[in-house]
């Protein structure tokens, strides 16, 4: 089972299996040889390790094609295929950081952030103290706007 799923999904690189609590050294030979015969049916490059001292058996498979959820599935549009999102308050402190750098470069009256409701919500409570010293520090005033189709890493800042 172990070998037909490895051909299956197209695994590669170093695998790490655990045979959990596996201690008779007859059973581990018994284990092993079994996985060495339906592994014989790969075509493609890999060597076996054996057992370690913690009872793992670790392979090495070389990958011949893209993996079967590379196939099969796209990047998440949200995350770009990173698995996580910003926090609200991350995108709040990127947000300050792009308004100081566009301030030293622009000479705009105002500055307004468009961004997602949760990151405007950030602003208007735990990260509102930050915004108006901002304000302070730059002389100018900082409009929020939300914007419903955004997601929660999408921010504009527009110079007005």
């Amino acid at each position: 089972m172990i070998a037909r799923q490895l051909r299956l999904r197209n695994l590669g690189g170093i695998i790490i299996i655990d045979f959990i609590d596996m201690e008779n050294a007859d059973h581990r030979a018994a284990v092993l040889a079994e996985l060495n015969r339906a592994l014989e049916r790969d075509r493609t490059r890999l060597t076996v390790n054996g057992f370690t001292q913690l009872g793992l058996v670790e392979m090495t498979r070389k990958r011949t094609r893209e993996s079967l959820a590379h196939v099969l599935c796209e990047p998440c549009p949200t995350c770009k295929g990173r698995g996580a999102l910003k926090t609200p308050q991350t995108v709040c402190y990127e947000i300050l950081r792009e308004i100081l750098r566009e301030a030293k470069q622009f000479n705009a009256r105002e500055f307004r952030i468009l961004a997602s409701q949760s990151v405007i919500d950030m602003f208007l409570d735990e990260e509102s103290q930050s915004l108006a010293g901002l304000g302070d520090f730059i002389a100018k005033p900082i409009s929020l706007q939300v914007e419903t189709l955004y997601t929660q890493e999408q921010f504009d800042i527009v110079l007005i």
